[in-house]
């Protein structure tokens, strides 16, 4: 039979571009190719040096050679990416691999071998997946020589990055509508501005577009968005609000009177709110029902946020102390003390371990949530008013008419400078601020309007478009709204050790031997029931009686009466027993 594909002609060498799909590939023979000539002339060169192919090889300057030197270009780049795929494999291997040379045991051997295939396995599909789902690195500024990165102005910042990312760094001049507070969309979609004087906007972050603008001829203290951007919360002067994109009121929250400060919970679809009263409510937006309300008895609070790994509820109070709330206790689950003064404000880092707080006393301090113990400590020359921490752990301070963003504050060495430093020159006092997520910006409120600054290295590079996707479409979003409402947690599932859910609790030992010593009791107390019943029957009227035939029966059964009579005879004999032995002796 003729094998299909195409031959190589005469003189010339097959090879995988002539050959495609292999079927005419034969072994490869070893050894080099060796020019008769010793040296062959450039293209183009006087003389017309004669082409030489020697033992079948094909000479430089035909279509063989260009075509082999394409497959030597692609087995190169093969090579070169196993170099770098095996490079990044490195850092998933855990532990070196167990060498079988001197495992005598076949079986032991087999399973070794299986055991080092599958950890190789796994170490290079992570790094595939390392390589193509995390394309992206993290922006940073790099200085040379004693420079330092707090020194550079945002303007060198505007001149040193591209055109689009030069584009985030604007202001929005509102002088006489301030001071504004800020808040942005999960996937940072959409910005959110509410002045004090009742100013409320809604811009599209992607291509700065003005989606709504209203004035509500009323006092707003703090806006926040839903569970995307088609809905707001305002806390107004008496009531809290909801509004849609289109800024039209949807409902009035009359029991939530008097509010300062908002939280949503993402998964749980609760809108928490505090406020002067010491109040804290959580009210499901699904349908509308208040799930819980406690009372602080703390006097009013202005500082709240949420833990985003168990969503728990933390608050500033003005004695100095930061308590933790959950909707199913009516108590705070955890009470630290944090500053000699008022909290001013907190957060704490999305992975739920590090919390940073400022107050009264001119202190910005980090805590480990774990333990409850504080981490670092930093002076601020003027009492800060706002603390934000980004998605990779960068922390805003704000006080006066400066903002303060430092690098790795939370955890590691104490930092000895700030990473940013902006001072706004027309006297502007900072209100609020807030990172964008999968951005290197943050939006600063202040009492002049809006100010949107460069913050490279904030941001996460990389989104899970499952969660959240700065990209999304409008059916894309409805589809997540569909999703986000399918997910929805009961908010009994909210407790501090979110990895407590679903698993088995051991009973203590004490608690398992004072329930055998129940169960045998109750046993016990059966049995006897039933001897005392058997016993009350004594007539014994012939031999063949439904009663004799039982009594026979229970002969061989041996139960705890009979025991304690098998036991007590045994101790009778041994009893007896050891006197004898004893007198003998004697």
């Amino acid at each position: 039979r003729r094998r299909r594909g195409t031959r190589a002609t005469a003189g010339m060498v097959a090879t995988a571009l002539d050959d495609p799909r292999g079927l005419n590939r034969k072994k490869k023979v070893k050894g080099k190719v060796n020019l008769v000539s010793g040296k062959v002339s450039k293209k183009g060169s006087k003389g017309g040096a004669a082409v030489v192919s020697v033992d079948g090889e094909p000479a430089e300057g035909t279509a063989a050679a260009a075509g082999g030197d394409k497959v030597l270009d692609m087995v190169s780049r093969e090579k070169k990416l196993k170099r770098e795929l095996n490079k990044r494999a490195k850092k998933f291997m855990k532990g070196d691999t167990v060498n079988t040379k001197n495992i005598k045991d076949k079986k032991t051997k087999a399973h070794v071998r299986y055991a080092n295939v599958l950890a190789d396995n796994a170490a290079t599909d992570a790094a595939l997946h390392e390589k193509w789902l995390l394309p992206s690195t993290p922006g940073a500024i790099e200085v040379e020589g004693d420079e330092r990165t707090w020194r550079i102005k945002q303007d060198e910042i505007m001149k040193a990055v591209d055109i689009n990312a030069a584009r985030k760094a604007f202001d929005l001049s509102l002088p006489t509508l301030g001071p504004y507070s800020v808040d942005f969309t999960p996937n940072g979609r959409d910005l959110l501005i509410g002045g004090r004087k009742g100013h409320v906007a809604m811009i599209r972050w992607s291509d700065y577009k003005l989606v709504t603008e209203v004035q509500l001829k009323e006092t707003v203290r703090d806006v926040k968005f839903l569970h995307n951007g088609q809905f707001f919360a305002c806390a107004q002067r008496k009531y809290a609000y909801i509004y849609d994109n289109r800024g039209l009121e949807v409902h009035c929250l009359k029991d939530h009177t008097e509010v300062n400060r908002l939280e949503f919970l993402n998964h749980h679809f609760l809108l928490c709110t505090i406020g002067d009263q010491g109040v804290l409510r959580y009210q499901d937006t699904t349908h509308g029902k208040i799930i819980a309300q406690h009372r602080t008895k703390l006097g009013p609070c202005d500082a709240m946020r949420q833990n985003p790994t168990n969503a728990i509820i933390h608050l500033g109070h003005s004695n100095g102390t930061v308590t933790l709330w959950s909707p199913n206790m009516g108590h705070s689950l955890v009470k630290m003390l944090c500053h000699r003064g008022p909290v001013r404000s907190l957060a704490v880092d999305l992975t739920g371990r590090y919390m940073a707080t400022c107050g009264a006393d001119s202190q910005v301090k980090t805590w480990d949530v774990r333990m409850y113990k504080e981490v670092h400590s930093y002076y601020s020359a003027v009492p800060a008013v706002r603390v934000d921490i980004s998605q990779r752990g960068m922390l805003g301070v704000g006080y006066g008419g400066r903002v303060q963003i430092w690098d790795q504050a939370l955890s590691g060495p104490k930092a000895q400078a700030p990473y940013l430093n902006h001072q706004f020159r027309r006297g502007e006092i900072v209100r609020d601020f807030a990172f964008c997520p999968y951005d290197d910006a943050m939006g600063v409120g202040h009492s002049g309007g809006f100010s949107n600054l460069i913050v490279p290295g904030a941001g996460e590079p990389n989104y899970d478009s499952m969660i959240a996707n700065p990209f999304e479409t409008r059916n894309q979003r409805r589809e997540q709204e569909v999703a986000q409402l399918m997910d929805k947690l009961p908010p009994e599932m909210i407790q501090l050790d979110p990895d407590g859910i679903g698993v088995v609790r051991a009973v203590p030992k004490e608690v398992q031997k004072e329930r055998r010593e129940k169960a045998l009791e109750a046993e016990m107390a059966a049995r006897r029931g039933k001897r005392e019943a058997n016993l009350e029957k004594t007539r014994m009227k012939g031999k063949n009686k439904t009663s004799k035939r039982y009594r026979k029966k229970q002969a061989n059964v041996v139960d705890d009466k009979k025991l304690r009579a098998r036991m007590l005879a045994e101790e009778t004999k041994r009893k007896a027993a050891k006197a004898r032995g004893e007198g003998g002796r004697a």
